[in-house]
Formats: C-alpha cells, sequence, structure tokens
C-alpha cells in the first residue's frame, strides 16, 4: 500500500476544504483535456447528468459496465445469477482499495444503493428495488419488489463508495453522506472512489485535476495516463482552436460547423457516433395556463422546425426527432416524424383562442449541449411566427441545473439520454406524474401528468415478453405524440477529437462515458 498523505482540495466559490487521500505517482504521462463543461460536483448522487456519470468513470468503478455494443462487462461484480423471480446474487471483487485505503466489500455495495434510493435524482429508477443485503464480504444479494428485467441496467449506474469514508459528521456537524442539490456537501468536495484516478485539486469553473491512482485494482487495463487535467472550455471555437494549436490533447463535444475542419488536419484525429441522447423543450403547465390545451402544445410542435435546425444548425450532425425513443429502442414508433406546419400550427392556435397569440419566458444552457444556445434562439423565432412572444435566457450549466431545478422559465430545454438504455426511462424522468417521493418526474419541466401512462409504464417494467414490452412502450410514445407533452427536437451525434497519438476511439461508447482510465496515449 502507498503511503497515504493529505491533500489540498480548492473549491472556487465554496469553502477552502481538505481530503485525506493516496499519494500518487509523479506524473509521467499527461493527458490535457477540454470538455464544454465541468462536473457541477464531486458527489456522483447529487445530479442524474452526462458530466456526472463521466466522472463517476474516472474516480469509481461500476458494478457492470457496458460495452461498445452494450452487453454487460463485469467491474467491481465479478458475477451474477438471478435466484428467484426477484432476487440476484452478486459475486463481488476481493481485491479492492478505496481512495482512502478502506477495504472494499458488500457493505459498500448496500450502502450505495440506499443512498441511491433516497438521492432526489437517482430514486425513480431504483425505486424498483426493495432491498440489498451483503451475505458476506463478496456476495450481495439485490432484490426487486416484483419480477425486473432490467436490473443489470440498474447495476451500470451502482458506483459503490466508501461507506466508512462518507460516514459521521464534517467539521460542520453536517452528515458526511447527506445530499445537497446545488450546494455544499462534504461529498460535494470530497472523493474516495475505486476507481482509477484520484481528485487532487479542483477549481470549479477552471480546472480539475486528476491523478493516477497507485493501487488501482484493474492491472489488466492499458491505460497508461498518469495525470489527467480537464478544463472547461464553454466556447466552441476556442475549445476548437485549443486543440489545433497543441494546447489540448482531448476534446469534446466537436461542434458541427468544425468537423471538416478537425478532420482535415493531420495532427489530430475525429471520432464520430450516431447519438441517442434526445433534446428537447418543456412546456410548464403550471405557469401557463395555455399549455393546459392539447391543441396549444400541439400548435407549439407544428411551429418548431426540427429539421431545419438539424440541418441548417447541426450541419446534419444530428437526427430530427419525432419521439423520445431513438431507433433501435424497444419504444421507437417508426411511423412518427416531425410534424412542422405552419399554417397549421397557427389554426390551432387560433381553435384554442389564442390566435394573437401570448408571451412566455424561455431558458436553456449555453455550454451543456451542441449549439444549444443558437438552437433556444431558432426555437424563439419560429415561435414568433405563430404571434408568440420569447423572454429567452441562456446560462452556463453550473448555473442553468438550479434554475431548472426551480422551474423559473416557462419552457425549458433539456438533453436525455436513456440512464438504463431503454425506452421507460425516458418517460419515468421527464413525463410522469412529478412525486418527490418517489423520484418521479424529476426531470418534467412541463409538470405533464397521465396516471394511465405512468401506470403502462410501471406494467411495462414488469414485462419479461419483450415484443409485448415493446408494444407497451410503443403505446407510450404515441400517446406523449398526440398529447404534445413536450416538443422534441433531434436527437444529438457525439463528436470527439484528440492528437494523433491519443487512442481515443477504444474508450467510447454511445452513452458518452468515455472509459479514461483505459485510454493509452503513444509516443509521437
Amino acid at each position: 500500500m502507498t503511503l497515504k498523505k493529505t491533500l489540498l482540495a480548492s473549491v472556487i466559490g465554496a469553502a477552502m476544504t481538505t481530503a485525506v487521500l493516496p499519494s500518487v505517482a509523479s506524473a509521467e504521462t499527461s493527458l490535457r483535456m477540454a470538455y464544454d463543461a465541468d462536473p457541477v460536483s464531486l458527489d456522483i448522487h447529487e445530479q442524474l447528468s452526462g458530466g456526472i456519470i463521466q466522472l463517476s468513470h474516472m474516480t469509481f468503478d461500476p458494478l457492470v459496465r457496458w460495452n461498445k455494443d452494450l452487453s454487460f462487462e463485469p467491474r467491481l461484480a465479478t458475477g451474477w445469477e438471478q435466484v428467484d423471480d426477484t432476487t440476484m446474487r452478486m459475486t463481488l471483487r476481493d481485491d479492492v482499495e478505496f481512495h482512502s485505503g478502506n477495504t472494499f466489500s458488500a457493505e459498500d455495495v448496500v450502502w450505495t444503493i440506499e443512498r441511491l434510493k433516497r438521492s432526489p435524482d437517482f430514486k425513480a429508477i431504483f425505486e424498483p428495488i426493495e432491498s440489498v443485503t451483503a451475505i458476506d464480504d463478496t456476495t450481495v444479494e439485490i432484490t426487486t419488489t416484483k419480477p425486473y428485467p432490467l436490473l443489470l441496467n440498474l447495476a451500470t449506474y451502482v458506483f459503490p463508495m466508501d461507506s466508512a469514508f462518507y460516514s459521521g459528521t464534517d467539521a460542520d456537524g453536517d452528515p458526511k453522506d447527506e445530499i445537497v442539490k446545488n450546494g455544499n456537501s462534504f461529498a460535494s468536495t470530497h472523493v474516495s472512489g475505486t476507481g482509477p484516478y484520484v481528485v487532487t485539486e479542483r477549481q470549479q469553473g477552471v480546472r480539475i485535476t486528476f491523478e493516477r491512482f497507485d493501487d488501482y485494482w484493474d492491472e489488466e487495463s492499458p491505460g497508461n495516463v498518469d495525470e489527467i487535467v480537464m478544463t472547461p472550455i464553454s466556447e466552441n471555437a476556442t475549445r476548437v482552436a485549443a486543440l489545433l494549436s497543441g494546447d489540448v490533447d482531448f476534446i469534446a463535444p466537436v461542434p458541427p460547423n468544425d468537423l471538416d475542419r478537425v478532420r482535415e488536419d493531420e495532427d489530430v484525429q475525429l471520432v464520430t457516433m450516431s447519438g441517442t441522447r434526445i433534446i428537447l423543450f418543456h412546456m410548464n403547465q403550471e405557469r401557463v395556463e395555455a399549455f393546459q390545451d392539447p391543441k396549444v402544445r400541439q400548435a407549439f410542435a407544428y411551429a418548431i422546425n426540427q429539421e431545419g435546425i438539424a440541418d441548417r444548425l447541426m450541419k446534419g450532425f444530428a437526427t430530427p426527432a419525432a419521439q423520445f425513443s431513438p431507433e433501435g429502442y424497444a419504444g421507437h414508433v417508426e411511423s412518427l416524424e416531425p410534424r412542422y406546419d405552419l399554417e397549421k400550427a397557427k389554426q390551432l392556435m387560433a381553435d384554442a383562442g389564442f390566435e394573437d397569440g401570448f408571451e412566455i419566458s424561455m431558458m436553456a444552457p449555453n455550454n451543456r449541449y451542441v449549439n444549444d444556445a443558437k438552437i433556444a434562439q431558432a426555437v424563439a423565432a419560429m415561435l414568433a411566427r405563430i404571434n408568440v412572444t420569447v423572454d429567452l435566457k441562456t446560462l452556463p450549466k453550473a448555473q442553468y441545473w438550479g434554475e431548472f431545478d426551480e422551474r423559473v422559465a416557462d419552457m425549458m430545454m433539456i438533453g436525455w439520454h436513456a440512464d438504463t438504455e431503454d425506452s421507460a426511462n425516458f418517460h419515468e424522468y421527464l413525463t410522469a406524474c412529478p412525486d418527490a417521493d418517489t423520484g418521479a418526474g424529476q426531470y418534467n419541466a412541463s409538470n405533464y401528468c397521465n396516471p394511465e401512462l405512468d401506470k403502462l409504464v410501471a406494467e411495462a417494467n414488469l414485462e419479461i415478453d419483450l415484443e409485448k414490452r415493446a408494444e407497451m412502450l410503443q403505446q407510450v410514445e404515441q400517446t406523449l405524440y398526440d398529447d404534445a407533452a413536450f416538443v422534441p427536437l433531434h436527437w444529438q451525434d457525439l463528436a470527439w477529437a484528440s492528437a494523433s497519438n491519443v487512442n481515443i476511439e477504444p474508450v467510447l461508447n454511445v452513452m458518452n462515458f468515455p472509459y479514461l482510465g483505459d485510454l493509452v496515449i503513444t509516443d509521437e
């Protein structure tokens, strides 16, 4: 075991904190990377988002993780068996240490899942789990309330936390395991995971530094990167310029306008992939009475030209959408297509008694999704054609999510990648009747509510006949389309770029969770 020492973790705009972390080897191979934004917190249960899951794969390890073909790869769980209809038994690795030096065991899995079940963001997808029991140090049993076909999918979101490290109280007397949304807590500024990297410095919005964990369990990993310095660069052109000039080695995302420029540079490589993240707008029915009328919601859907946005703003690097589920997902309805028709939109507004339109507020991030601010501007201009006056405000991601949680605008943008790679997840989080107790509808900024659909999704989640289950989820998609429950825009494609000696392709996937622990940098 390496000698442990105390490293200073500085946090911009918050209290200066210290965390007990292990020593790390002096950096020999370093990666300078630039994302469009940095993680909003170090607490991996504070927010269910792509940025947090990306962080999780760097500093923690999941029980299982997805392969490129969407099969399951054992990680901290080495094997599993279905004991009965509602019980899965998992065997765990017995040679794993946390960054703190504590030994990983089944008790940490139990503690982590119980914490997930009380996280405002995660508890909806973990609601099917009734109990978790440590049989011994390397065996855990997960029991669901009813037969549940997606338990391994859920296991990809279980990144066991160091229960001893996060137990007790901090210097202020607050519980170390508390989950504070958009605020400061022990877990939001301290990390002890089992992952390949230790956080050695964090300045929110400026830089976060990771160094290779000397005692990392995966000795077969090909990864040879000792240090990663991640700098958030929200401006697309600046981020691309940093790569092309050699100031950074790896960037994401690559904006559509710069794909050809990056592709043509002989010193860098571009990797692209069709995406499954839906970009959409919610229409808040509690804030705007007109949105309670399906005709008004349908008018908004008809007024927005998804194909135009995908073609002109996204340069074809997106697939126009009319539903949550991309092709290949169980709930995908092939017949549903974008329905842009300005004249029909105007007629629907007139039929609803709003021929002269009305005013609304709109909010979107400006550094979370590809061209998010430009897309919001385009949507606002399209709604003006049906006499809807839009007061648009865009914010950096770090500020946006707090505003989204408070539902401060009449229309709000969100992108969503199905956390379980399954159609039901979209509805559970984005259009289910909001329920703070269960976590259902946690990101439903429209306050749309159709109890019959919620019931249908719940039944689908218990249906083992996959063909029948797909039919049920397709019925959900059709109903959401008919109700115009939200305004779908497109599925966002994925693009990453790196210096030619940074072998990014093997660690990339459609989930956009790069497995950077396995990244290899070769000699120039």
